[in-house]
């Protein structure tokens, strides 16, 4: 499949955390030519067919679901009341369209409510949002109407509705769940373009669910993996409307972002070298990233087994934890190079030098 349309079915598709079963059969109709596994969590595994048993094994990682809602119950009027899975902003959250899955597995259209001015009290602009205040509103006037016409309950997952656009032009990608869809469309993309290679090291395609509920998935897939190394992708946030240019640690256009430290991990100085080295080897572009704030599935998989050093790779994606976003397309590809470059080049010796052993 083309890399246009994948990133496309993946981004689109419906799996707020808890609720990655979509995800888990286009990544599978994606890899039909390896050994694939899920588990009751939803989580995904890629093995090579027949591969060879190396000494070392390296993970890939990148978490399948996005933040969305849940419904919470159902109100007298007929909309619904919801609860957040994952960190929103809640001044993003009110007027778009979202998709409700009933109990059919329809996606049913809704509009997270927002009240016209007409309506509000000079007080009730200036009031801080609440959660607890907010509703998704289907169309619909009463409970009965709900339950009984539309099919939705309590329980009912929620996530945002938003086309996709490739503009070729300006290499731009717009379209929901970057973070972190495009990290799942790496770690295949990665491990097709290795498919024929002779690598040193066993290679893991894990595809975590719940990260953004806290890093859930990935301390399964860490643990039935067992990797001695870890590659983690990432829709990161970009930080080029924010700071200057020189300040700037997640601007679009500039290649892979190259994560050193969040609030979840601090990378492992070798391993990070030996990725800058092969990027300015091969003209990769990159950008090194310190994060005040934020984390990855790299929290849960470097603590894991006995300790497992982590390369996080990013793409600068504008606007994430909200329904729309912008990434650049060479960003992308400039992430798949990379991590390619690294797996190629890792062999018992410097793998040795970065375990210390």
């Amino acid at each position: 499949m083309d890399k246009i349309k994948l990133i496309e079915e993946l981004t689109t598709a419906f799996g707020p955390s808890g609720f990655e079963e979509d995800l888990v059969e286009i990544i599978k109709n994606n890899l039909k030519d390896f050994d694939l596994e899920s588990d009751s969590m939803n989580n995904v595994y890629a093995k090579y067919k027949n591969s060879g048993d190396k000494k070392f094994t390296v993970q890939l990682d990148a978490h399948t679901d996005e933040v969305g809602f849940m419904v919470q119950s159902i109100l007298d009027n007929g909309s619904l009341a919801i609860v957040p899975l994952g960190g929103w902003v809640l001044t993003n959250v009110p007027a778009h369209l979202v998709g409700i899955r009933n109990k059919d597995g329809q996606i049913i259209e809704g509009i997270t409510g927002s009240t016209p001015p007409h309506f509000m009290s000079q007080e009730e602009r200036n009031r801080p949002l609440d959660i607890e205040k907010m509703f998704i509103d289907i169309g619909a006037s009463s409970y009965e109407e709900v339950i009984e016409d539309f099919k939705i309950e309590p329980g009912a997952p929620v996530a945002p509705l938003v086309d996709f656009r490739y503009d070729k032009d300006h290499d731009l990608i717009r379209g929901k769940a970057f973070d972190n869809r495009l990290g799942c469309s790496c770690i295949i993309e990665t491990m097709k373009r290795l498919k024929d290679a002779d690598l040193n090291v066993n290679l893991v395609g894990a595809f975590a669910a719940q990260e953004e509920v806290g890093m859930r998935g990935a301390k399964i897939t860490s643990q039935k993996a067992k990797p001695d190394l870890a590659i983690v992708f990432e829709g990161s946030p970009a930080d080029d409307l924010y700071f200057s240019k020189n300040q700037a640690q997640g601007a679009l256009g500039r290649g892979v972002q190259i994560r050193h430290f969040d609030k979840s991990y601090i990378g492992n100085p070798k391993y990070l070298k030996l990725a800058k080295d092969l990027a300015d080897e091969n003209e990769i572009k990159y950008q090194s990233a310190i994060r005040r704030a934020g984390s990855t599935n790299a929290g849960a998989i470097h603590l894991s087994n006995e300790g497992v050093p982590v390369l996080v790779l990013g793409i600068p994606s504008r606007y994430v934890h909200s329904h729309y976003n912008f990434a650049r397309l060479s960003d992308f590809e400039a992430t798949v190079d990379l991590a390619v470059k690294v797996l190629q080049n890792l062999n018992d010796e410097n793998i040795r030098k970065i375990l210390k052993k």
